[in-house]
């Protein structure tokens, strides 16, 4: 099914001799770090004005709302104009976002609707940055080298979701939550100076067309390709039914019955570092069916959840987080990778913002719905439904003939 390519180290990161993405990546992996410390930091600059667990609330939905009112808007001004500036300009809106954040932390007590009004820029930030972002590195990386990218990429994420929060837990307890908002913004300032200095041929501006009539061509692009639409309507149920119960009724779970927050910290973390060893795995690996093997990745998480629902010791449960994780990351970088070999290069960022949109819209719904339906039908009831939509998800896209032959180039 899949093959290793012979070569050492150097080989596998040949990537990184790319001028252009590795001046990417030392500020995308940079301002990851700062984007991770994010919720903590916030959470605790919430807490310290003296308010409860609805302002977080408030707050955090404050930052997802325009991430995915605006994503697609975002795909369409990458591909409209340029991916690179379309960046570019993101992370100066959030420099200056989290910048005004940390100094009114800094200097005195800003009211609830400024952390609300600054989360939302941060988020609009976002959303016009992921989706170019996937346009722009096919750009800068050679066709060969894309996956190591894709790869790398997934290892800084899992990397900045294991050590962020920590660090920013280490920075509000000496500092204050404004200085590591400040940090963030730094971090952002960082990764736009590295964008400035990318040497990419400009594009030539799809002014000829309405945003509508653009935003409609990436629709027919992406509804056009069975695999692209059936993977994303897959991972919108996922995120809901899956996802969303494992994080909220986990972290119960873990509390009530594992021993506490410690528990729920070491499974999470467990997550998080097969994540990064997923990212480190799919540097080599190459399937001929890359989404075929990008779908047993997904099934894994079956696993952490069904062991959640029974409960067993909480170094299984962590152990088969860390293979989860390790699943998720090959699907992360398998995915990237193949709609970037297959979607045409002047819509790409369209196609991947409804992609993004897909897979984000139905995040908050998961965290909601978790609670109230656990209370109808039981805890462990709806884990194991979880668990068994994770693997039945992954078995009805495959039965798709386009899903399953899919090569790497076609």
């Amino acid at each position: 099914m899949s093959s290793v390519r012979d070569g050492g180290v150097a080989s596998r990161l040949g990537v990184l001799r790319e001028r252009n993405f590795r001046l990417f990546f030392s500020g995308y992996a940079i301002s990851l770090f700062g984007s991770s410390m994010v919720p903590v930091a916030l959470s605790f600059a919430v807490l310290n004005e003296g308010r409860g667990a609805d302002a977080i609330g408030y707050v955090l939905a404050a930052e997802t709302v325009p991430l995915v009112a605006l994503v697609l808007l975002g795909g369409v001004i990458a591909d409209r104009f340029s991916p690179r500036l379309t960046m570019l300009g993101a992370d100066l809106v959030r420099f200056a976002s989290e910048g005004t954040l940390a100094i009114l932390l800094l200097v005195g007590h800003p009211p609830l609707w400024a952390f609300m009004a600054l989360a939302a820029v941060l988020g609009a930030g976002e959303a016009f940055f992921n989706p170019a972002m996937t346009g722009l590195l096919p750009s800068m990386v050679s066709r060969e080298r894309l996956q190591q990218a894709n790869a790398l990429r997934g290892i800084a994420n899992s990397t900045g979701a294991v050590l962020g929060p920590s660090l920013a837990g280490v920075i509000v307890a000496l500092g204050g939550a404004g200085w590591a908002i400040a940090i963030d913004a730094a971090t952002y300032a960082v990764s736009a100076a590295c964008l400035w200095r990318l040497a990419i041929p400009p594009r030539a501006p799809s002014a000829g067309s309405s945003m509508l009539s653009q935003l409609t061509v990436g629709w027919h692009e992406f509804r056009s390709r069975t695999w692209l639409w059936l993977i994303v309507a897959q991972f919108a149920t996922f995120n809901a039914i899956c996802f969303g119960p494992f994080m909220v009724l986990g972290a119960v779970v873990a509390h009530d019955q594992l021993g506490g927050a410690g528990a729920w910290g070491a499974i999470l973390a467990a997550l998080g570092v097969g994540s990064v060893l997923g990212g480190i795995a799919t540097i080599r690996l190459h399937p001929r069916r890359p989404l075929v093997i990008a779908e047993i990745g997904v099934a894994l998480f079956a696993a952490p959840i069904a062991l959640l629902a029974l409960p067993t010791a909480t170094a299984l449960i962590a152990v088969a987080a860390g293979v989860a994780g390790f699943g998720l990351s090959v699907f992360g970088t398998l995915w990237e990778t193949t709609v970037q070999h297959h979607i045409p290069p002047e819509v790409l960022s369209r196609v991947s913002s409804y992609d993004w949109f897909g897979s984000i819209a139905f995040v908050p719904l998961g965290y909601l719905i978790a609670g109230p339906v656990s209370g109808l039908i039981g805890i462990r009831t709806l884990l194991l439904i979880a668990a068994g939509w994770a693997v039945a998800s992954c078995l009805v896209v495959l039965l798709s003939r386009d899903v399953r032959r899919l090569g790497r180039n076609g």
